[in-house]
């Protein structure tokens, strides 16, 4: 294993080492998400170098059993970046379930909080009814709108004459 370790990159070794539990713990969760990433990409790429390259020995060497050995970096190292992904994502499970639990704690906070105001009543003005918030039409008028409008109202138009010729 120490052979391993010492015939990695120093990117690789760097890789590695972020994956260590103290450095994981002084993350957040935005942190751990790109470092999650960059783990998973190390560990997919030596992941897919020993099954390419084992299977091309396959033809070579006459079978998997023969072609295995001479293949053993690349699935050790894939080994240490799944390891390290794993830790990750442990860290990246409990940085997402306390995030959604402080989410939770503000919405409902803020639920209990619009409950015990009372909704703000108008002074003596007379209640106004559903037609006329209908009536009122607040919408921009402008000619784009217009032609968008008409536009949309045309095609709905051409499609049911369409449906409804023989």
């Amino acid at each position: 294993m120490k052979a391993l370790l010492n015939s990695l990159t120093e990117t690789e070794m760097a890789l590695a080492r972020e994956a260590d539990r103290d450095r994981l713990a002084a993350l957040d969760e935005d942190e751990l998400v790109e470092l999650h990433t960059r783990v998973r990409r190390a560990r997919d790429k030596y992941v897919k170098l020993y099954r390419r390259e084992a299977s091309a020995r396959v033809q070579e060497l006459g079978g998997r059993g023969i072609a295995r050995p001479k293949n053993q970096r690349n699935a050790q190292k894939a080994e240490v970046f799944e390891d390290a992904l794993a830790k990750v994502s442990r860290h990246l499970a409990m940085a997402a379930r306390r995030s959604a639990e402080e989410l939770k704690a503000e919405r409902l906070a803020a639920a209990r909080q619009q409950h015990t105001i009372p909704p703000p009543r108008q002074a003596g003005g007379p209640a106004t009814s559903p037609m006329s918030s209908q009536q009122a039409d607040r919408r921009p008028d402008s000619a784009a709108l217009r032609r968008r409008q008409a536009k949309t109202l045309a095609s709905g138009a051409r499609r049911q004459a369409k449906r409804d010729s023989p």
